[in-house]
């Protein structure tokens, strides 16, 4: 009877929210930011799961858009072996208690967009032997994990970043199957875990690798005494495991990647919830070293949230704004950049967006795949869609995670944590490139 009154409750009062503004523009290097709304419960809804039915996601024309793995148990991140295989972070952490009234409702929410299939806390290798589209082997390559999130390899060893820590595991090419629990690198910070996912990327040079912690609450409710180490990226000495802060006020970075262009780091983010259905635009941006981006007393640079206390203008002060912005709520979640020609056309040089989709606004955002177009390394242009269809009749047919470039087979893998699917977008016609002849990567 209590879930019935508090969903009624939240029903209620998500109708009586402000509408948004399609007249906003709210993706690129300026986005209109409307005032702000602070209202007791935000609008909530989110779209409940349902099969595909046989569909497809729709991509542009000229593609092919195919399933390559089903039946994961919430597949994440992704990673590209030398030798072509690819690995499936799959799991599901957190654990974060609720403090307020909202966070009970909005976690009701939320868990109805969500499979019902329990994280599986373990790495999955999927192997195309041939290149032709069709994964020919489908195994666990490592289980035992805690929430295994992000992924990276690095001069023969593969790094798996769980939700409280670091661990590195010896890598021989061709192996289906890695036993034991590895050895840890380094815990990462896992107190409340409000967001526990730990997207990495390693340094161009293989020397560092890079962890987003994400913060412990949406605007510092919970006290800024848990939010040490949080709503940061850490970059780790991969030998010695030592660490230190390479950025701050970043809320939740979820996924990272290197720019090709300009070999420097690039995040996509979540921004705060609770001003209103168009406040605040997550974002890509570049990640400078020592760089404060605001959170939580100020967004998109030094526009002030007056929700914080104590306020801190002297940190304001301090903020920088992000390079580019996605659009509020769309809760993006994977980031990929292309390399030597990408995908060809408009989608030849620029990032790769997996947008998971909102929650908190009555008009759902996100739900799909965008490419953010660079030149010169920079962001230029609009975003395009590439994969879209995740939604239908009010109801998730899916939510992208993250997102992975094969410049060798020309084409963009998606994971899926609805479905449980990853999913190949690819030129119609293109070329195979049969297995172990894939680039190196250290992503």
């Amino acid at each position: 009877m209590k879930r019935i009154v508090l969903l009624a409750l939240a029903a209620s009062l998500a109708a009586c929210q402000s509408q948004s503004d399609p007249d906003l523009d709210q993706t690129g290097e300026r986005p209109d930011l409307p005032q702000q709304s602070d209202t007791l419960l935000p609008a909530m809804k989110i779209p409940t799961p349902k099969g595909w039915g046989g569909e497809l996601p729709t991509v542009p024309e000229g593609f092919t858009v195919t399933a390559i793995a089903k039946d994961l148990k919430i597949p994440r991140q992704m990673l590209l072996l030398p030798n072509g295989d690819i690995l499936v972070a799959e799991g599901s952490g957190g654990h974060a208690p609720a403090v307020r009234p909202k966070d009970v409702i909005a976690g009701m929410i939320k868990k109805r967009g969500k499979s019902s299939v329990e994280g599986g806390n373990r790495i999955t290798l999927l192997r195309d032997r041939d290149g032709d589209g069709q994964t020919d082997l489908q195994t666990t390559f490592i289980d035992g994990l805690d929430a295994p999130y992000g992924l990276a390899f690095v001069d023969g060893k593969i790094y798996v970043a769980n939700q409280g820590n670091l661990v590195s595991f010896d890598y021989t090419e061709g192996a289906t199957r890695i036993d034991g629990p590895g050895t840890e690198v380094t815990k990462l910070p896992s107190v409340i875990n409000h967001h526990w996912t730990k997207a990495m990327t390693a340094s161009p040079d293989g020397s560092k690798l890079y962890v987003g912690i994400g913060s412990n609450s949406n605007v510092g409710e919970r006290g800024m005494d848990v939010e040490e180490d949080r709503a940061v990226i850490w970059e780790i000495d991969r030998q010695t495991g030592a660490n230190r802060i390479f950025a701050s006020g970043i809320r939740n970075p979820t996924a990272l990647s290197i720019n090709p262009w300009t070999e420097q780091l690039w995040a996509v983010v979540n921004e705060r919830d609770e001003l209103g259905p168009q406040l605040v635009p997550d974002y890509l941006t570049s990640v400078r070293q020592g760089a404060f981006y605001g959170w939580p007393y100020s967004y998109y640079g030094q526009h002030v949230d007056p929700r914080v206390r104590p306020q801190r203008p002297d940190l304001v002060r301090k903020a920088i704004a992000p390079d580019y912005a996605l659009g509020s709520h769309v809760a993006a979640l994977g980031l990929d950049f292309t390399t030597n020609g990408g995908l060809g056309g408009p989608f030849s040089e620029g990032a790769f967006v997996g947008e998971h989709g909102s929650w908190n606004r009555s008009d759902p955002s996100g739900y799909k795949v965008t490419f953010v177009p660079f030149r010169n390394g920079r962001p230029s242009g609009k975003p395009i869609d590439l994969a879209t269809g995740f939604l239908k009749d009010g109801h998730a047919r899916g939510r992208p995670v993250g997102v992975l470039f094969d410049e060798q087979r020309r084409a963009l893998l998606i994971a899926d944590d609805v479905s449980n699917t990853v999913w190949r977008v690819a030129l119609q016609g293109g070329s195979a490139v049969p297995a172990g002849e894939a680039r190196q990567s250290t992503r």
